[in-house]
């Protein structure tokens, strides 16, 4: 092989045109890689790399290639595809190869990468006057998204919460807003685009172009990003985008405000150990894959709408209330695939049989479910062609044999053909062992030579002169003869003929879906919300949730609340305390104090999780609730470094409650919890007070607080602030220490028991009676002296 040799320059002028991603170039059975691709792609997959006159190659089979991409995508990496589009037999000298596809991580089509339940986004960014935008795209799906705001950091609240793999973004921006990629990154890892967002006239005829008429109200912002998405897609990826067919903009007046930390401090994607431990692991009862990821999107963006929230509740109320319905729609959905990312390897012409197969199997089912919308036609057509397949149809149409017998009289005949040509072969076998008086010999077929007469060495000088050698193997002769050769182009016509049949009649039936590509949409959109109203029924009976009163007064009363989480991994017999809440605008802020370990965190986290459930149209963990739409939940909760921003435990913690001060509305829901803790004792104190009262005082800003603190001080906020009140953690003092109640009761206290926990987690015992020594000698100090004293300045003897 020779860099020279036209297969070279057609590889070189593909691999131009692949740029920075890794090139597999098909030959034949193989996809071969060549230079610096070949070496990185043996490195990184553990291949065995080679060389052909000194050019560096390696290669996989044709069959293998989908599991190497993955891993090489999963490495972060881009890789191309350059396939053959002529077939070899219909052409003299070298087939042409070209670029096909683009595989990134954010354009995954079929792929053990993408999971089930999550979507996967690729995404834009662009800024036009004073507004960002971010357009975003699951290739898989068709979803098509985008939402702005004036402030990056709003914008950044949205898209952190969103499993975003891949992103588009011009160097200007990047350099303009140096942290945002950074803040991105500490959530998950994604690969990064760099490239000029289009001009709006521009970016506007290539929306308009996708999308036709279907074309939404934009910011300019949003359209540049949007256009620039489009296009790097086709023109970079070389995707087929047909099915992205709408575009749905963000409406944030819709939705409650959820911000990356307050996300992250409620676990309702991801506990601490991934997804198990969190609130949408305890929700999701979903059977389908559309259920799943429709479900996410739900707690992503709570509703405030309360014609919609109530919509959903009695929704959920019929289901839970109609035990055989509920249990045959979860019969059905459990064997419903995904039919939106079906549908669109249908549309977009990724589609295999296997696909087609599952997509009208599963139209099919659930067409018997209860309420689908009425789609007759489809239905009839989808049971159709799932009658037409075989029972497990080859994964590729070249492979023939997708169809049964009876699908079509010609194709019955053709197969007719084919299938006696086995008949044929035993019989001339026979016929010729007869003849030629040799026993071993045999008829065979292969699909590089075709039909053969096969002989050992020691017998080949037995055959008849009007046998003509073909192949001479180690052991073995082999032949042909005039009445074979007749015998193989008819067996052979026919099964060209049949595979030409059932290739048009795939693409037949492909058109067929496709064309009714709107109709398939709104039942996967039907099938995802049903799966999902049943789920939340199914919790709400098994974890024993109350359907909450929802509505736009100002309060939020909870009787016996339960946190959804602990409450449902609490061993068994080991029973949840519940409490109740009430905030309203006599009462806007509860004054937690307690010890650590009593169940403050808990309690505070436990009241946002149920205001979101309540919100996305769930029952809740209460005996019951009374909840007054909560524009946006706030929380600055825990104590930690952030190593990666180069911030210290109080820097986060200030940097948090700032953004809560500035951004918090009456209608909002704040958890604090030991605001202060970061720095000294008495400025901590005054930054919690202050921050209480700022909360307390501001108009437009009071809002529903509920605030957890180590500080006594901070009862004396209920003299000064009547709608503040003090609350404290139960404890019961015995012999040996204290006993944790997990009830939050009126009053506060003055006691932090911070010894006696201390003395749980283990400390030594000499160092547990120094501390109560020291303890006592503060204790026998005056109330007021000791707070206008500076702790540097006690003297401990």
């Amino acid at each position: 092989m020779s860099e020279t040799t036209p297969m070279m320059a057609q590889w070189k002028s593909c691999k131009e045109e692949a740029k920075e991603a890794l090139l597999f170039f098909r030959l034949g059975d193989f996809y071969e890689a060549f230079y610096d691709d070949a070496e990185t792609i043996s490195r990184t997959l553990g291949l065995t790399l080679t060389a052909r006159q000194l050019i560096p190659m390696c290669g996989v089979p044709f069959h293998t290639l989908d599991g190497h991409i993955d891993k090489l995508i999963a490495h972060g990496y881009k890789v191309a595809i350059a396939e053959q589009v002529e077939e070899a037999k219909d052409i003299k000298g070298l087939v042409r190869r070209e670029i096909v596809r683009v595989i990134t991580p954010g354009s995954l089509i079929q792929s053990s990468l993408l999971s089930d339940k999550s979507n996967n986004y690729f995404a834009a960014i662009a800024q036009a006057g004073k507004k960002i935008a971010v357009a975003y795209i699951d290739i898989s799906t068709g979803e098509f998204r985008s939402l702005s705001d004036s402030k990056i950091e709003a914008v950044l609240n949205e898209v952190a919460r969103l499993p975003i793999a891949e992103w588009i973004a011009s160097p200007l921006l990047q350099k303009t807003h140096p942290t945002f990629f950074k803040e991105l990154s500490i959530q998950r890892p994604f690969l990064l685009n760099t490239r000029p967002i289009l001009d709006l006239a521009v970016a506007e005829a290539v929306l308009t172009a996708q999308l036709g008429m279907n074309k939404v109200s934009l910011t300019a912002a949003e359209l540049a990003a949007c256009g620039t998405l489009l296009l790097h897609l086709k023109e970079e990826l070389s995707l087929n985008l047909d099915h992205v067919v709408s575009l749905q903009p963000h409406a944030a007046a819709d939705t409650m405000s959820l911000d990356r930390s307050t996300f992250a401090n409620l676990e309702i994607l991801e506990g601490k150990q991934g997804k198990k431990g969190s609130l949408f692991a305890l929700l999701d009862e979903t059977s389908t894959a559309m259920g799943g990821r429709l479900l996410k999107q739900w707690l992503q963006k709570p509703l405030l709408n309360v014609s919609l929230i109530n919509a959903r509740q009695s929704q959920v109320e019929a289901l839970l209330h109609n035990t055989p319905k509920r249990a045959r729609l979860r019969a059905l959905f459990r064997q419903v695939k995904d039919l939106e990312r079906l549908k669109m390897k249908v549309v977009a012409g990724y589609a295999t049989p296997r696909d087609l197969l599952t997509l009208t199997q599963s139209i099919t089912i659930i067409s018997e479910a209860e309420g689908v919308p009425v789609e007759n036609e489809l239905f009839s057509v989808a049971g159709a062609i799932a009658r037409s397949f075989i029972d497990t149809p080859p994964l590729r149409v070249s492979d023939g044999a997708l169809f049964r017998h009876d699908v079509h009289p010609s194709l019955a005949d053709f197969r007719k053909e084919a299938d006696a040509s086995t008949e044929w072969v035993a019989a001339y076998q026979v016929r010729l062992r007869e003849e030629t008086g040799i026993k071993t010999l045999k008829v065979g077929y292969t699909r590089a030579f075709g039909y053969y007469i096969e002989v050992s060495r020691l017998q080949a000088e037995k055959m008849p002169p009007q046998f003509v050698r073909t192949q001479t193997l180690t052991n073995a002769e082999r032949y042909t003869t005039e009445a074979l050769k007749t015998f193989e182009r008819s067996v052979l016509g026919a099964e060209e003929r049949a595979a030409a049949f059932e290739a048009e009649l795939f693409t037949t039936f492909i058109g067929q879906m496709k064309s009714y590509a709107p109709a398939i949409q709104r039942i996967a959109h039907w099938t995802a919300e049903q799966d999902v109203l049943v789920a939340l029924s199914q919790v709400a009976e098994d974890q024993r949730f109350t359907k909450p009163l929802v509505d736009t007064s100002n309060v939020l009363y909870i009787e016996g609340g339960r946190h959804p989480i602990v409450a449902a991994t609490l061993p068994t017999g080991q029973p949840f305390i519940p409490n109740d809440t009430r905030l309203d605008d006599q009462e806007q802020m509860m004054l937690i104090t307690g010890p650590n370990m009593a169940g403050k965190s808990t309690y505070i986290r436990q009241v946002a999780l149920i205001v979101i459930l309540a919100q996305i149209g769930s029952f809740v963990p209460a005996r019951s609730a009374h909840i007054g739409v909560v524009d946006r939940v706030f929380s600055r909760i825990g104590a930690s470094d952030d190593l990666a921003r180069g911030q210290s435990t109080f820097m986060v913690e200030m940097s948090e409650t700032a953004h809560i001060l500035h951004n918090a509305t009456s209608r909002s829901l704040v958890l604090l919890d030991e605001i202060g803790r970061g720095t000294s004792t008495y400025d901590g104190i005054a930054i919690a007070w202050a921050v209480a009262e700022y909360l307390l005082t501001s108009e437009g800003q009071k809002a529903k607080t509920l605030f957890a603190t180590h500080y006594w001080e901070l009862t004396g906020l209920e003299d000064r602030f009547p709608w503040a009140k003090n609350y404290q953690t139960a404890v019961q003092e015995i012999a040996s220490g204290i006993v944790f109640l997990r009830q939050i009761v009126r009053g506060g206290t003055d006691k932090s028991y911070g010894i006696h926990v201390a003395k749980l987690a283990g400390l030594p015992s000499k160092a547990l009676d120094r501390a109560e020594a020291i303890l006592r000698q503060l204790e026998q100090r005056p109330r007021r002296k000791v707070a206008q004293s500076h702790v540097d300045q006690l003297v401990f003897l």
